[in-house]
């Protein structure tokens, strides 16, 4: 009996390192209505905020951690939150010149998430309670470079909620315009501000 017993927990343990527990893969749809990259930018005197819709085929999620995702930013949805109504199209229509998105040439950018890997550390300038570090590559103005910036995910069996504050640097992107601080007080800081907020729906069982 004690060598059957033996014989049966030996053939169980084989298969469990054989073929492990099962993996969970979910597909989630993002949720386009509640979901927002609002951003800032800056001069020595002034300072303007806005927004940009977004765009998702979808975030891949296996075992509760988020593993992919593409986000897509269509830049003719950018909104000015601060100027009056008779001098908002003034700054939208420079901003999508090719002096800032270009518009005509690239109406989008995007991002394609790579890693999600538990934070290890908590950044001062971060979104309160971020718990992860998201890493991925950032397409803009025809050129993509990799980004790493801490994020607050919480992933539940019927949604996911991703929010993260961060900064980007637009002229590694080049675009350059007004970023010479020999400008002085027509200098436009390097540094754009952004808050991003996603809500993402599950939606299909791989």
């Amino acid at each position: 009996m004690k060598l059957i017993l033996l014989t049966l927990l030996t053939l169980f343990g084989f298969i469990f390192r054989v073929f492990g527990p099962e993996t969970q893969t979910y597909n989630y749809a993002l949720d386009e209505s509640k979901s927002v990259i609002e951003w800032s930018g800056a001069s020595p005197n002034t300072s303007h905020q806005g927004s940009f819709a977004v765009t998702s085929p979808g975030i891949q999620v296996e075992n509760n951690i988020i593993t992919g995702g593409i986000f897509v930013i269509p830049i003719a949805s950018i909104k000015n939150f601060d100027l009056p109504k008779t001098i908002k199209p003034v700054l939208l229509k420079h901003l999508k010149s090719k002096d800032f998105f270009n518009l005509a040439l690239y109406p989008e950018a995007s991002f394609a998430l790579t890693q999600v890997a538990p934070l290890a550390q908590a950044s001062a300038e971060g979104v309160a309670g971020a718990n992860m570090l998201v890493t991925g590559s950032f397409t803009l103005l025809g050129q993509t470079h990799p980004i790493t910036f801490p994020a607050r995910i919480a992933v539940q069996d019927d949604a996911v909620a991703v929010e993260a504050i961060f900064k980007l640097d637009r002229t590694k992107w080049g675009m350059t315009y007004a970023a010479d601080p020999a400008l002085k007080n027509r200098h436009i800081y390097p540094e754009v501000a952004i808050h991003l907020k996603l809500v993402a729906n599950r939606n299909e069982v791989n």
